[in-house]
């Protein structure tokens, strides 16, 4: 069966700040409605190595992208590519890294910044290069893919929680408050999401340490969320999801043609 899916990429968000900060998504928890599950990041825990790990199912020391700084497109076949490959419409509103990868590369502001080719992996996408640009602005970026293209998937990919523990470590309201913001923003793109038959997966790349910063085998820097919320989803408890698995099941969500890993566990 082909669905529509929506990735939400919160960026640094830590797993046990997701779990206490996110109320709205933690609401359709308790309503039995979606569910959480603890995810552990590939290592190393960095940003654009977890972007390849999450779109394409391949961990960095496979994929070669070890580094924040290795600028390049991926050598992977991402959600991106298998959905273009198969017929379907993409989209993405994220940072620049993520254009990077799949469609151009350097990344070029004039030329990228806004995209609209169907010939690339992500055909459509609003892409931003600093990492203080609103949360707010980006979910806006993302409604406004979703109302021209109506995209079969659409990443989003918000900085702020982030860059909010960069600034302030992990255990600052800082950091906290970012998180709570973004699931009020979540909480006003949810329903609608959901009532245009959208499957909706909310996960991060990586956590944060109270040293502002992330990269190594602390738990708090390793262990993310996973939120599904959508009639695709099994909802079991007992499902034990991989980082890996998300490019996978996000194609079997797609119904596209692919070779990846997924949790067979978290689909009904």
């Amino acid at each position: 069966m082909k669905r529509k899916v929506i990735l939400v990429l919160l960026d640094g968000l830590n797993f046990e700040v997701a779990r206490h900060a996110l109320g709205h998504l933690q609401a359709w928890c308790g309503a039995g409605r979606a569910a959480l599950y603890k995810l552990q990041c590939e290592l190393p825990a960095l940003s654009r190595p977890l972007y390849e790990c999450v779109l394409t199912g391949v961990p960095p020391i496979e994929s070669g992208i070890v580094h924040n700084d290795v600028t390049r497109l991926s050598k992977e076949r991402s959600i991106f590519h298998y959905a273009r490959d198969d017929g379907r419409t993409t989209a993405a509103a994220a940072y620049h890294w993520v254009s990077e990868l799949y469609n151009r590369s350097p990344f070029d502001a004039t030329r990228d910044r806004h995209t609209d080719d169907p010939a690339l992996p992500i055909q459509h996408g609003h892409f931003y290069y600093a990492d203080h640009y609103p949360d707010s602005h980006l979910f806006a970026d993302a409604q406004s893919l979703l109302v021209r293209h109506a995209p079969d998937f659409l990443l989003v990919h918000p900085m702020n929680i982030d860059d909010a523990g960069h600034q302030y470590g992990l255990d600052s309201p800082q950091y906290r408050n970012a998180a709570r913001r973004a699931d009020v923003i979540l909480a006003d793109c949810l329903q609608g999401w959901i009532d245009a038959g959208y499957q909706v997966l909310v996960t991060a790349d990586h956590g944060m340490n109270n040293d502002r910063s992330h990269n190594g085998l602390l738990s708090e820097e390793r262990e993310v969320p996973l939120f599904v919320v959508g009639n695709a989803f099994s909802l079991d408890a007992s499902a034990q999801p991989r980082q890996t698995d998300l490019c996978g099941t996000v194609c079997e969500l797609l119904g596209v043609p692919h070779d990846k890993p997924f949790c067979r566990e978290l689909l009904t």
